[in-house]
């Protein structure tokens, strides 16, 4: 017999309409709300008749969480940003298993995920999300247990350390006059919204985060932060100052606090002793309000040597070569996020000396370097990277870097510029190096100017290292299977595995290593793309050079005990991860496969081993 839904419960016992229900529908289209909550918002059932339906639908009692109170040794066994995020609450112990009350306590995932992180089974309650997220917060409220961020909105806000100044970059006399007020209020410590401003920024710079998210939920606006490329809750903020903190962010990046319903673009500058951080700040209407992401750029961040980013001794070797050549055009590429500019922020740093003029055109200028002349685009006021680009070959440069190359017309100037003595740097968004050349035939770029303006072109990835905290695993069966999946067919008896400390926020990561492929464009990949242009051909090519490709890195970083498997699939792109080149002909195969359908060649244990009998790989790939 098929199991009833809540609205068809609801309308059988003639508590709600065909009509009503069919608008709630409509209402929960695109929209991530339950339709019980949306039932009781509107008020179209009693509340207790909506419980027994509940109950009937879920097979799981209710608990009402709006007067409870929570045993504090039993909060400690979930951490507050939890709970927000999966919208539960720790009750207490009933016997071995540990009762929480949840709004989706049908939801395997989360049950695993607290099960997990209790070590203890549980025993789940059924409850409303509104009514969770104010107990979470009654019953987390105690200083002892409250986040640095959500100890600023209270009146008794700890002092924090170096004094925060916020800095206007704003023609207009109105927005400094209102950083200005809103400096005055911030050492003053009158606004909890200004403080709280001060101590989320604050904490995102302390575990150097690259993004701070302000999104308003429901019952409450999260806030969380981008560190080492993954998202994490940093705090919850009540939603009776959402709307505060928000105009304090707007007012800060010059924007219009008075519209609310189309997104907006600004920027603000903060100094906290003698570090110095650009934000930019863009906002985005939602249902619950204004979501707010600034971006954190340091302009004194450091620039890292290449063996500090992670290249191998074989792509440093290369990529040296290729940026001592008089002319020329190496493109980085890989997704947002991938650490491309701080690999060319670290080429242009080996090159800059007084004899070399070097210009940029960046969309933003992320760091400063001191010699380099570096341009900002503003596309508003006609200055786009391809006119930049013509008036930069005006100006007598020896290498100019491109902060990415979008359209035809900045591609055509920039093959122009590297065949004609100028150095050229630049990036791409796509999956691999040999898939920037089809890039670049989709701009409508001819094949003979790709093959004798481009010398190389580097792909890249970045994933977390493991911290100090990471212990010695036994491999089990599952795992080793996993380990095989991915071209590691001799897997160890043990792996490091990540376990999470204060260090590293309980995470079990701290920091990232990239994980490189260099296309290096010889006579034999250029003679290709003069022909017929076929990606296999070229890969055969670069590989019978000695190319590595992104998984071979990425496992190589995997045995020397950097990162894990998990971050390899997470990160990698799939159809890198599951195929690997056949020793004896090139062709790409599947890493399941033992025998190559086209040469009959048995794989090696390795399975990642040389792709022509007479060149040999580079060393220590999964050796």
């Amino acid at each position: 017999m098929k199991r009833k839904r809540l609205g068809e419960i609801l309308k059988d016992r003639g508590q709600i309409s065909e009509e009503d229900l069919q608008n709630l529908f409509k209402e929960q289209e695109g929209k991530i709300v339950r339709l019980g909550e949306l039932i009781l918002e509107r008020g179209l059932v009693d509340k207790s008749s909506l419980v027994r339906a509940l109950e009937e639908v879920s097979h799981v009692p209710y608990n009402d969480c709006s007067a409870l109170v929570c045993d504090p040794a039993v909060l400690h066994t979930i951490p507050k940003a939890m709970a927000v995020r999966l919208d539960i609450l720790p009750v207490r112990m009933d016997q071995s298993k540990l009762v929480v009350v949840m709004a989706e306590p049908q939801n395997v995932a989360t049950i695993d995920e607290v099960r997990f992180t209790t070590g203890k089974d549980i025993s789940p309650r059924l409850g409303f999300r509104a009514e969770i997220q104010s107990a979470i917060f009654r019953n987390y409220e105690p200083a002892a247990t409250a986040t640095p961020a959500r100890r600023a909105s209270d009146k008794e806000a700890l002092e924090t350390g170096p004094e925060m100044e916020f800095i206007s970059t704003s023609s207009r006399q109105a927005n400094r006059d209102a950083i200005q007020e809103i400096q005055a209020e911030l050492n003053q410590k009158r606004t909890p919204a200004v403080r709280l401003v001060s101590q989320i920024i604050q904490t995102a710079m302390d575990k150097q985060a690259s993004d701070i998210h302000i999104e308003p939920q429901a019952a409450a606006t999260v806030v969380r932060i981008r560190v080492d490329g993954v998202l994490r809750e940093l705090d919850s903020v009540p939603r009776n100052i959402q709307n505060s903190l928000v105009s304090r962010v707007k007012t800060l990046a010059d924007m219009d606090i008075g519209e609310r319903r189309a997104p907006q673009d600004g920027r603000f500058m903060v100094s906290v002793g003698q570090r110095r951080v650009d934000l930019r700040v863009s906002t985005l209407p939602t249902q619950y309000g204004e979501k707010v992401v600034l971006r954190l750029l340091e302009a004194s961040a450091p620039i890292l040597s290449f063996a500090g980013l992670g290249f191998p001794p074989g792509i440093v070797a290369r990529v040296e070569q290729l940026i001592t050549q008089p002319q020329g055009m190496l493109l980085v590429t890989g997704p947002t996020g991938s650490g491309k500019s701080t690999t060319l922020y670290s080429v242009l740093n080996l090159l800059r000396k007084p004899a070399v003029n070097i210009v940029t055109v960046e969309d933003p200028v992320e760091y400063a370097l001191p010699g380099v002349n570096q341009v900002h685009v503003n596309i508003r006021a006609g200055l786009t990277f391809a006119s930049c680009l013509r008036s930069i070959l005006r100006q007598d440069p020896n290498v100019i870097m491109i902060g990415e190359i979008r359209d035809l017309e900045t591609a055509e100037i920039a093959m122009k510029a590297a065949q004609t003595g100028h150095l050229v740097f630049s990036t791409l968004h796509t999956n691999d190096s040999i898939a920037a050349v089809a890039r670049l035939l989709d701009l409508g770029i001819p094949a003979y100017l790709i093959a004798s303006s481009v010398s190389g072109i580097l792909s890249q990835r970045l994933l977390r290292r493991l911290c100090a905290c990471a212990v010695q695993t036994n491999v089990t069966q599952e795992y080793s299977e996993r380990l095989e999946a991915v071209g590691w067919f001799d897997p160890p008896e043990s792996v490091l595995m990540p376990v999470g400390c204060e260090v590293c926020d309980q995470t079990g990561y701290k920091g990232r290593v990239g994980v490189y492929e260099l296309l290096w464009i010889d006579d034999s990949v250029r003679s290709i793309l003069r022909g017929e242009y076929k990606p296999d051909l070229v890969r055969v090519a670069a590989r019978a050079t000695g190319m590595r490709r992104l998984q071979e890195d990425a496992l190589s970083k995997l045995k020397a005990g950097v990162t894990t498997l998990e971050e390899i699939i997470r990160v990698v792109p799939l159809d890198s991860v599951v195929s690997a080149a056949c020793e004896k002909c090139g062709h790409d195969l599947p890493m399941a496969y033992r025998f190559c359908p086209y040469c009959g060649t048995r794989r090696s244990a390795a399975g990642l081993g040389s792709t022509l009998p007479t060149t040999p790989m580079p060393e220590g790939v999964l050796s």
